[in-house]
Formats: structure tokens, C-alpha cells, sequence
């Protein structure tokens, strides 16, 4: 593809520029512009990620996209910024305290199953109905007690950005500085001025108060200081990784919910097996933080539904050094794209790659750089075990009290903007066991 027509293709999806050869080679590389080279070898992947990661810092394309909402955040930041900020916000998502919010995560499964049961016996947007409960989560581990916080103000704000500020913009591929307006990002800016206006407030009225009962996210990060520094968050910095967790922790879950129902409509007996395990466990048709670890096929089913549809379908890198990946001359200043996408569909890698199979997860893990939904590395997802906990207990609450049919003809098509969504939504009859 020439420049323009990569332009149109990535602002309608992304995936699209990801050539079907990609899932049957290590490497290809190209120039749109600028030198490129996608990169699909857990070898090249492992020093991107973990041996050479100061070299490959996030590409110029990513950060702009993003620092308009997310400011210099976790997610942004590189070098000793992202270190402290790291140190300092990593006790939040420690096995106790994610532990501690699985309630939190069991009761909102449990207002889905009740709505999911109003609505009667006809087909319903599963995708909408996963994007509302998985933000009830967020909201009440971030901001839980907040009457001031605006759920709805936060959501739509979220949702104008994404939809506008995330589509990647002429600019951007041309590599121009950050002071160049782009036009839809200035179109979204007040949705982005109220989204933190909203944080910041209630970030203000919460330093006020010791915390009561159970510690929230904002509580931890209220709390939390870099042991090494022993430097704290300022409310900013606050708001910041606060919209980061409340971006990255509800539409990611959202969408690997989405897409492992849409794949167990299609597949009954991976369903009925499903329903099996979860009977001989889950007690009252709710699931508990105790009861993921005694899912084991559950959890099978989340990692294949992440293989085959990973939220974040690719991830590019910014070369500050000549370098060699895979045997191929990297130059500084190419961008090194990871095309996750590819790479968990890779036939190089996988057997039956576009096979949904979740006994695949039984003979154990695969290389831990051919199978990457978090990232890896000092840069994986501080969230990681925060989202498959709650994946796994609200898919078990869902299936507990449900068995998921198939619509003809409505077969969403996978779209790649910022996050992987299924286009039109993922429309399933929901028939009360």
C-alpha cells in the first residue's frame, strides 16, 4: 500500500494493513513513509521487549494517539519516569488487594445476570451489555463511594475519544511533532477536559477522607509511594494513571468477554463442558474470587479467546539504534511493529492457528513471546491478574445462568482501531437455565 491508501485503510481497521502472509513468516519488513518492520519471531519479540527495551521505547505514532487523555502516565512514560511511577503504583495490583475487589466483580456479574434476564427471550448486544458491566467494575474499585462521580460523564467522554481521537491521523504517520494540531483530536478535546475534570474532583474530595472499609484502587495509589524514592503520585499524576486503569481495565475486558461468549454460541460442546466445570464449583450461580483458581477450563477458554482476538491486536516500537532482528538490518528511528494479531494466529507457532480450541491450554503454556495479550517484560500489564480474575468470574456467572446461542447472520467482523471490537456488536439469545 502507498501512503494514502495505508492512511485510509488503518483509520477503518487497523488489522487490515497486516498482510496475510504475516501469520506464516518471522519477519516483513517495508516503508509507508518511514521504514517498517513487523515482527512475529518470539526470539526478535523477547529483545524488544525485555532485552533491549530502552532501545525500542514506544513508538511517536502511540504516544501521540494517547497522551492527550492519559497525559504522561504509566502507559506513556519511558526511562526512570515510568520506573517510579511503576515501583509506586505496582502494590495496588498485588494478589491480596485483587483479591480483595473480587466481590466487587462477583456483585456486577450478578446485576448483568439480572438484566440480561429482563430483557426476555430474544437476541441482545452482548458486547454493550459486557462495556456497561465491566465499567461498573472500574468505577466501583477506583471510586467506590464517590457520590460525586459522574459514571456516565466519564464513560461517554471515554467512548468520543476513542471513537474520534483514536482513528490515526495523516499526521502522525508523517511523523510530524506533537505541536502540529491533529483535527480529531481537537475535536474530542472537551470530552477529554471533562473526563479529567471528573478524576480530578473526585481525586481532591477523597485526599480529604482516610479510607473506610475495604481500600479502593485510588485509596492504594492514595497511599502508595516509590520504595526507593520514596516519592509520591501528585493528583495529575493521579489522574492520569487513574484514566489509564479505568480505559485499559474496562473496554479490554470488555472486549475478551464479547468475543469468548461470541465463540462458545458457536461451539456447544466447548460450552456444555464449560457449564460442567463451573456446576461442580460455583455455589448460587455467582462466582467468587476463590473459585478462579478451580476454573481451570474457564480460564482455557479466556487465553484462546485472547489468542484469537487480543484487545490490543498490535503494538509498534520506535528503533533509537541501528540494530539486527531476526537477521534483518533495523535503522534507528524505523518503527519495529508487533503485530499481536498475527503473531497468536502464526503458523509458524501454533497448530491450527484460526482453531478455536481451548484444550490447547491443557498441554501447558506456549512461549511466553508467541502469546502476548498483556505485552511482556518489565513493561507487561500491571492489571494483567486483575482483568483474567474478573474474566473468569463474571464469564462463570454468565454461563452458570445461561446457555449462549448463535444469530444467523449476524457475524461481526473484527475491527482494529485502538482495541480489537467486534463491528455491529456480538448478538446472542440468552436462554435462562
Amino acid at each position: 500500500m502507498g501512503l494514502w491508501e495505508s492512511l485510509q485503510a488503518t483509520r477503518r481497521n487497523v488489522l487490515s494493513i497486516i498482510p496475510e502472509v504475516a501469520t506464516r513468516q518471522p519477519i516483513l519488513s517495508g516503508k509507508t513513509g518511514k521504514r517498517w518492520h513487523m515482527l512475529m519471531d518470539p526470539d526478535g519479540i523477547r529483545q524488544v521487549l525485555l532485552e533491549k527495551l530502552d532501545q525500542y521505547p514506544k513508538s511517536v505514532v502511540t504516544k501521540n494517539l494517547l497522551r492527550p487523555a492519559i497525559g504522561e502516565s504509566l502507559f506513556i512514560a519511558e526511562g526512570a519516569d515510568w520506573r517510579w511511577q511503576r515501583r509506586t503504583a505496582a502494590p495496588a495490583f498485588s494478589h491480596r488487594n485483587v483479591m480483595n475487589l473480587a466481590p466487587i466483580m462477583s456483585a456486577a456479574s450478578q446485576r448483568s445476570v439480572d438484566r440480561i434476564r429482563q430483557t426476555g427471550p430474544k437476541a441482545i448486544n452482548l458486547l454493550d451489555e459486557m462495556v456497561s458491566l465491566t465499567f461498573d467494575v472500574i468505577s466501583d474499585v477506583t471510586f467506590s463511594g464517590d457520590e460525586g462521580f459522574d459514571r456516565n460523564a466519564v464513560h461517554g467522554a471515554i467512548d468520543d475519544y476513542i471513537s474520534e481521537a483514536g482513528k490515526i491521523s495523516l499526521f502522525d504517520l508523517l511523523g510530524f511533532p506533537d505541536w502540529v494540531p491533529r483535527p480529531g483530536r481537537v475535536f474530542s478535546a472537551g470530552a477529554v477536559n471533562q473526563m479529567k475534570s471528573v478524576a480530578d474532583k473526585s481525586i481532591e474530595n477523597r485526599s480529604r477522607r482516610a479510607p473506610d472499609g475495604v481500600p479502593d484502587l485510588l485509596d492504594l495509589l492514595l497511599a502508595g509511594e516509590d520504595p526507593e524514592t520514596k516519592r509520591k503520585m501528585n493528583t495529575a499524576e493521579l489522574r492520569d494513571n487513574l484514566l489509564t486503569f479505568i480505559v485499559a481495565g474496562h473496554e479490554t475486558t470488555a472486549l475478551t468477554l464479547s468475543w469468548s461468549l461470541y465463540l462458545l454460541a458457536f461451539d456447544p460442546a466447548v460450552q456444555e463442558r464449560a457449564r460442567e466445570e463451573i456446576q461442580s464449583v460455583v455455589m448460587d450461580r455467582t462466582a467468587t474470587g476463590e473459585d478462579v483458581a478451580r476454573l481451570p477450563y474457564i480460564r482455557a477458554i479466556v487465553d484462546e479467546a485472547l489468542r484469537l482476538y487480543p484487545p490490543a491486536g498490535m503494538v509498534s516500537r520506535t528503533a533509537l539504534a541501528n540494530d539486527t532482528l531476526c537477521g534483518r538490518e533495523i535503522r534507528a528511528g524505523d518503527t519495529v511493529i508487533l503485530p499481536i494479531y498475527a503473531l497468536h494466529r502464526n503458523h509458524l507457532l501454533w497448530d491450527e492457528p484460526d482453531a478455536f480450541r481451548p484444550s490447547r491450554w491443557a498441554a501447558g503454556k506456549p512461549d511466553r513471546y508467541s502469546y502476548l495479550p498483556f505485552g511482556d517484560g518489565p513493561r507487561i500489564c500491571i492489571g494483567a491478574s486483575f482483568a483474567i480474575q474478573e474474566a473468569v468470574i463474571v464469564l462463570a456467572t454468565l454461563l452458570a445462568n445461561f446457555r449462549f446461542t448463535a444469530v444467523k447472520g449476524r457475524n461481526p467482523e473484527p475491527v482494529m482501531i485502538l482495541t480489537l471490537r467486534p463491528e455491529g456488536g456480538v448478538w446472542l439469545e440468552a436462554d435462562p437455565l
